[in-house]
């Protein structure tokens, strides 16, 4: 023992008696807790700095388990963040770590367009924390009032400027991929079905709140990513007629998009589509056991992908759907969907699977199975091409 701690631990009997009574522990409940500080109060000026900085240490451990029984109590009072780790996933959807992460990467955009005669002088921390619970919890906006301490004005700004700094500054992480990228994305649809170019899956998803229904076009590589995203479609189209309203498919038609001759790519259609030359869709009422089943069959696989990106994107509480929030206009659910969007591949990317569903029902192909248009509503160009795959799958024996 060096002479610092020697002097410190036989500073005076009475500084030791003094610790001694803080040391010991709390009673269970809450009042008797508060009994119990109140008392040992006055007597804290008498002790040095040294030993409070002891005391607090050995009750650290059953100090912060004790936090967890009170949902309050996991927030710090100051910035609204949580103090526990864990609570990261249940409150942000994401961990700590990629809070952090997040929060250095925002942290120039999200005051720049406070009110200059009123700006709100939060931090980064806090503004990031507030969009994020309103987001993953879909948490009204007095709740999240009390639980930042500001004011429900202010947190309904912090909100839209999260979201429009993510849909404005961030969009590139769900834009199209180049050409050599989506080769790549093929690649890895091959090694895992043996069929060869599809450069993603395309899809619809239906997002409800209340009476408004706003439908997402969305392409999906194998790991689950999102390529490309386009939302604010009316959610009573169809899925054909949201195709042909989309820049996407003027990009396919026009040719600007997959256009190679020496590697012809195509998406792979999960809904009503027709079969066009750069989207192939799965037979209509196969024969059991032909090749055009177990065509369908490889497609259904390919698809999973796809339906976990749905699934994960409902994870978060402000798409959920079934919890009672109501957005009113169409543009704040827009947002909301491009942030979750842009939020899970981030999350992908850091390998933090806190918003992923990685696990879906064994009969999720029997909803799309059923929406199939018939091959008759298709691009007669596109017969062959199907084919050729059918019998490449057919002689792979996938």
């Amino acid at each position: 023992m060096n002479s610092r701690s020697l002097a410190v631990s036989i500073s005076s009997l009475m500084s030791q008696s003094i610790l001694l009574l803080f040391l010991l522990p709390p009673p269970e409940n809450s009042a008797g807790i508060h009994q119990f500080q109140n008392s040992i109060l006055p007597f804290m000026h008498l002790l040095s700095l040294s030993h409070i900085v002891s005391a607090v240490s050995l009750l650290s451990i059953s100090r912060k388990r004790k936090r967890i029984h009170y949902s309050y109590e996991e927030f710090d009072r100051g910035s609204g963040i949580p103090r526990i780790p864990d609570s990261f996933k249940k409150f942000f959807g994401m961990k700590s770590s990629t809070f952090e992460w997040l929060c250095g990467l925002l942290d120039p955009l999200l005051d720049c367009r406070d009110p200059v005669e009123a700006p709100l002088n939060l931090p980064a921390e806090t503004r990031l924390g507030i969009g994020l619970f309103r987001l993953a919890t879909s948490a009204d906006f007095p709740e999240i009032s009390s639980r930042f301490g500001v004011s429900e004005e202010d947190s309904r700004f912090c909100v839209k400027q999260f979201c429009r700094v993510l849909c404005t500054n961030y969009r590139f992480w769900v834009g199209l991929p180049s050409q050599s990228e989506l080769e790549s994305v093929a690649a890895q649809f091959q090694s895992l079905t043996g069929l060869p170019n599809c450069c993603g899956i395309l899809g619809c998803s239906r997002f409800q709140s209340g009476k408004l229904s706003v439908a997402a076009q969305i392409v999906v590589d194998s790991s689950s990513r999102i390529l490309n995203i386009v939302a604010g479609f009316h959610g009573y189209k169809s899925d054909n007629l949201i195709l042909r309203s989309s820049s996407l498919y003027n990009d396919m038609t026009q040719g600007s998009k997959l256009n190679s001759p020496s590697f012809p790519l195509y998406f792979v259609g999960i809904g009503d589509y027709p079969l066009l030359p750069w989207l192939i869709s799965p037979y209509s009422d196969p024969k059991p056991g032909s090749e055009e089943e177990k065509f369908n069959s490889v497609l259904h696989r390919m698809q999973i992908s796809w339906v976990k990106v749905d699934r994960s994107l409902r994870k978060w509480g402000i798409l959920n759907g079934e919890n009672g929030v109501q957005i009113e206009e169409r543009k704040t659910m827009v947002a909301c969907i491009g942030a979750c969007s842009i939020l899970h591949n981030m999350l992908l990317m850091r390998e933090d699977y806190s918003s992923f569903c990685e696990e879906i029902d064994d009969d999720y192909h029997i909803e799309f199975e059923s929406k199939s248009v018939s091959d008759l509503d298709g691009d007669h160009g596109a017969v062959l091409p199907r084919r050729a795959l059918c019998s490449k799958v057919s002689a792979c024996n996938v």
